[in-house]
């Protein structure tokens, strides 16, 4: 099966120069990520000084990259060629354990003539 590609993943409802011919239902990623000990103590003295928390960004950025990931694997079972309407959500499920969800719907595309 073809890996649906990172350019055909868009926010808004409608991809431009195509149109969708199928609908294939709402797909997700999930991931649950909590911060190491080492990581805690790090971004807690990246706090001290202020600023960009680097270790927290990494970490988040990780976190989202890998549910956009699983999102696109789960579209492309389905066939997608597309995911339009794609959204993150995040939760922290305890103290120091964050949910991060990449939701969107899989779709089938073809160029417009």
């Amino acid at each position: 099966m073809p890996r649906l590609s990172n350019h055909m993943v868009t926010t808004a409802f409608e991809l431009d120069n195509f149109r969708t011919t199928k609908n294939l239902g709402v797909v997700r990623g999930i991931t649950v990520r909590s911060r190491s000990i080492i990581g805690t103590i790090g971004a807690s003295l990246q706090t001290l000084v202020g600023g960009n928390i680097s270790l927290l960004t990494d970490l988040c950025e990780r976190a989202r990259s890998e549910a956009f990931e699983i999102m696109i694997e789960h579209a492309s079972q389905l066939g997608a060629n597309a995911i339009i309407g794609a959204r993150y959500d995040a939760t922290e499920v305890m103290q120091g354990v964050t949910e991060v969800l990449a939701y969107g719907t899989a779709v089938v595309v073809e160029p417009k003539q």
